[in-house]
């Protein structure tokens, strides 16, 4: 059984990945892998590579003949070998027609997904009646994994005055067991008011150590000009903010910080400390939010003294944000920004269950990643930050007065 090595241009990995032309980019990694299978096919029959010298050679080829195929992601042209001495036979045509779809599927599969590999493999096979290995698919999915790197640790070259962390954990089989990976990531919110995704990790647990060798990497890659940062109370998180982004703003997530307060709250006080918390996050003035949270100690300190304990050892974090002006407040007091990214990449998780390894889960979530900021950077402005802008250097001139 030959084993038929696929190798993907870089520049058609590229085009996958960004919203201009990517349907040009499948239909030019289509042409590809089924012109490297033909080529394949035919040293099998003649029993050598080209220009390989070998005894069990049994002809020669003799150029080759275009043939173009329509598909549902564009026009094809393949090259079909010619051989001296005999006909060249093959069974992907006719068997084309009927598993196409299949083909594009796996197509995509191998590259956005790249880890079910005995999935690609049968189907490769019911296409082209041959076979390929585990490990020639394996290597087709590598192919991912310098362009998901370079996306990875490219240079940060914008300032970022908002920054948004967070982490899910997902599960990946390592040295024959199934372990639980923490997935660490970051979100800017660029000068001009674009958001980026800066950067994503794998560590072992949400400790202090692993979230500051994730912001020692970022910083390392230029990220800087940084004003507040927005995560969940995670202690170990929060030491690794306050280490690595002194002078920056520390915004606990008011929706993870509200759901503390009612976990520690009677079921019948629900509803009404879930009121009292939404003026407090919607007040105009910080002055006007510490009145209100004064009538709340007040009011529920007897009813609910937990709750009460923790709003008032937790209030300034969870106003961090009255700094900002009015507009900027409701997008930056939560991290539900890079919630809603983590329940897309929950999506795809849920399907795959369990990394076959580390190198994969990278692959994956990295490829979807570039795909979102790609959207990002090249769509609608997050926030408008010109009074931003404005309100930093009205403060930054009375500190120098």
């Amino acid at each position: 059984m030959t084993q038929i090595n696929v190798t993907l241009d870089s520049e058609i990995l590229h085009g996958l990945f960004t919203s201009n032309g990517k349907d040009d980019a499948f239909a030019k990694l289509l042409e590809s892998i089924l012109n490297q299978v033909l080529n394949a096919q035919a040293s099998e029959q003649l029993g050598a590579d080209r220009y390989e010298r070998s005894d069990e050679r049994s002809g020669y080829r003799n150029g080759f003949r275009m043939r173009s195929m329509t598909t549902r992601v564009g026009t094809i042209e393949l090259q079909v070998p010619r051989l001296r001495g005999g006909n060249f036979s093959t069974t992907l045509f006719n068997q084309y027609q009927r598993s196409e779809q299949a083909l594009v599927l796996a197509m995509m599969e191998m590259v956005v997904n790249g880890v079910s590999t005995r999935k690609v493999s049968a189907i490769t096979e019911e296409l082209c009646g041959k076979e390929f290995s585990k490990s020639t698919v394996s290597e087709l999915c590598k192919n991912l994994e310098p362009v998901v790197e370079e996306f990875r640790n490219r240079e940060l070259t914008c300032n970022y005055p908002f920054v948004i962390v967070d982490a899910l954990y997902t599960k990946v089989r390592e040295n024959g067991r199934v372990r639980s990976k923490g997935l660490l990531s970051a979100i800017g919110v660029r000068e001009d008011g674009r958001r980026e995704i800066l950067g994503l990790s794998v560590a072992d647990s949400e400790s202090e150590t692993s979230w500051s060798e994730f912001f020692l990497s970022l910083k390392q890659r230029g990220l800087s000009g940084i004003d507040l940062v927005v995560s969940d109370n995670h202690g170990g998180l929060v030491n690794a903010i306050k280490k690595h982004f002194q002078g920056a703003s520390w915004q606990r997530c008011q929706t993870h910080f509200s759901r503390n307060i009612l976990d520690k709250t009677p079921k019948r006080l629900q509803p009404e400390i879930k009121q009292c918390l939404n003026e407090i996050y919607n007040a105009p003035k910080q002055e006007i939010a510490q009145s209100l949270r004064d009538e709340m100690l007040d009011t529920y300190s007897q009813a609910a003294p937990k709750a009460m304990e923790t709003l008032e050892q937790g209030f300034d974090d969870i106003m961090a944000v009255m700094h900002l002006p009015k507009k900027y407040r409701k997008r930056l007091r939560t991290s539900n920004s890079i919630e809603r990214l983590n329940q897309e990449i929950r999506r795809r998780e849920r399907v795959i269950r369990i990394f076959p390894n580390e190198a994969s889960l990278i692959r994956l979530i990295g490829a979807l990643l570039m795909e979102q900021d790609e959207k990002w950077t090249t769509g609608k402005r997050y926030l408008d930050m010109e009074e931003y802008h404005q309100h930093r250097l009205a403060k930054n001139t009375t500190v120098a007065a």
